[in-house]
């Protein structure tokens, strides 16, 4: 049985978009920062990462590990309140693509 790291947990940070829209001239394919694709996966990955963490941590709790409860509990819901993020993002992009497929041209 491997110990948990009981490093600090880190606040969730949203992760920051390029301030460059097109009324500024900036083209899709701009190397000024990230692309939604890059940005998306990084969010998803580490939401994963989360998960992971909560999962070895409930794991390590229940086996008698050395750890403490509280923190348990903390990585638990801030893994739920991340995917649950990351699911409500999920629906307002099907959402909107779902209205932009009924646009009639």
């Amino acid at each position: 049985m491997t110990p948990i790291n009981a490093s600090p947990i880190s606040p969730i940070q949203a992760p920051t978009l390029p301030s460059a829209g097109v009324a500024g001239g900036a083209s899709a394919g701009s190397a000024s920062g990230p692309s939604f694709k890059d940005l998306l996966l990084d969010s998803i990955q580490n939401v994963n990462h989360m998960q992971v963490e909560a999962d070895q941590a409930v794991e390590a709790l229940f086996t008698g590990g050395d750890v403490n409860p509280a923190e348990v509990l903390t990585a638990v819901q801030k893994a739920d309140l991340a995917f649950r993020l990351t699911m409500q993002i999920r629906n307002k992009v099907m959402d909107v693509y779902q209205e932009i497929k009924d646009i009639r041209i």
